[in-house]
């Protein structure tokens, strides 16, 4: 379903722009488009006075505060250290006193974050995401954010992946059922 609305008190999460993740190639969207699509809605919303929420994901070089659980992936322990700066929020978006940064060390910002509580404390009812990685971080945001009774809506070409299919799947199988989907420029000409 295209996007209908935004509520009188909508914010943009961004998920993970980051240093160390935007470094990464994205797939099916160029990093740099996310990044430039993601700085086009920022600047909307705070023409707005709405909310801007900059996530970021931070671990601990030996990885102690990871999330424990047996994987097949390697444990962040045995993978090597994220260079200095890597959690940090990429130049484009950081540095404004108005916004909030909030620090996560799960895949979504929901979990072990205050994000809920900065949201409620303001009033809103509806959250727009946008970042890397649509199946990973995004996803999982969206997820929550739905099961926490917020309106969801995704800037579908203000996120991408590390694998076109992956974005491709969250896309057409799971965030119609989590909310609305529509393009940078269709969230924008709501915001009028």
């Amino acid at each position: 379903m295209p996007v209908t609305t935004l509520d009188p008190k909508t914010a943009l999460v961004v998920v993970d722009l980051q240093n160390g993740v935007t470094a990464l190639p994205g797939e099916p969207h160029p990093t740099p488009d996310v990044i430039a699509r993601t700085v086009e809605l920022a600047d909307a919303f705070r023409k707005h006075d709405l909310l801007v929420v900059l996530v970021r994901v931070s671990i601990a070089s030996d990885g102690a505060d990871w999330v424990p659980g047996r994987t097949e992936q390697p444990p962040r322990s045995a993978r090597q250290a994220p260079p200095p700066g890597a959690d940090q929020i990429v130049e484009q978006l950081a540095g404004r006193a108005e916004d909030i940064v909030v620090t996560k060390r799960n895949w979504g910002a929901f979990h072990g974050t205050d994000l809920d509580l900065h949201l409620r404390r303001r009033g809103i009812t509806q959250i727009v995401l946008t970042g890397i990685a649509t199946s990973i971080g995004v996803e999982s945001t969206a997820r929550a954010a739905f099961e926490h009774g917020y309106h969801v809506t995704l800037a579908t070409d203000a996120m991408t992946d590390l694998s076109a299919d992956a974005h491709h799947n969250s896309l057409t199988r799971i965030f119609p059922r989590l909310g609305e989907t529509g393009s940078t420029a269709e969230i924008l000409a709501l915001l009028g």
